[in-house]
């Protein structure tokens, strides 16, 4: 018989949102193991919050934040509920993407949002790049490929390391919310604002 405490369980909960017997019942599938369990439990909540993220999301909150009277942040995060927009959880949520985006400055909610036109200005400058160095034609396709992926990665708001846990993205983070809350929860837009920056 596995050998765990009553408080592991309660943290297994506190962590992933899920029920008491199947807390205890990964606890005994992993043998003890707090962090097999977790692991396990994630990836059954995270399924869950995928197959969530087909119904609409239209209630949440507008967050706002300042820093230091020079970075202005607002950010617009769906869930499908009042009743889970008024949640301290889901308040914390939108408190910390406001951080995050003053402090990391993204430039797009996801990578696929994007508009075409900066698309096609880096795919160029990364092609050129790339026959410069003297690349050889046929490798030059998967360098642009893989510099696109990473160049937009950087600076979409859903695939940056989190700020205050970085081992984690931000869209991890919303979609760990999202299992944990159980509704579908949807960074719709933001807008940041440095002093005296032109757009």
């Amino acid at each position: 018989m596995a050998e765990f405490s009553i408080d592991e369980i309660k943290r297994l909960r506190q962590l992933t949102g899920v029920g008491i017997t199947d807390a205890k019942q990964a606890l005994v599938e992993a043998k003890g193991d707090f962090d097999k369990a977790l692991a396990t439990m994630r990836a059954k909540g995270l399924t869950k919050a995928e197959k969530r993220a087909e119904r609409e999301a239209r209630a949440g909150l507008v967050g706002s934040y300042v820093h230091d009277g020079r970075i202005g942040v607002l950010v617009e995060v769906n869930c499908e509920t009042d009743f889970v927009a008024k949640t301290d959880e889901f308040k914390e949520l939108v408190k910390d993407l406001t951080l995050h985006i003053a402090a990391a400055d993204p430039q797009y909610v996801s990578a696929e949002d994007a508009p075409s036109g900066d698309r096609q200005a880096v795919e160029a400058e990364l092609a050129a790049k790339a026959k410069a160095a003297g690349k050889p034609a046929k490798m030059i396709s998967s360098i642009v490929e893989g510099g696109l992926k990473k160049h937009f990665a950087e600076r979409s708001l859903l695939d940056q390391p989190f700020v205050k846990q970085p081992e984690i993205s931000v869209g991890e983070l919303v979609r760990e919310t999202a299992a944990k809350l159980g509704e579908n929860i949807v960074v719709r837009r933001f807008t940041r604002f440095g002093l005296g920056e032109i757009t």
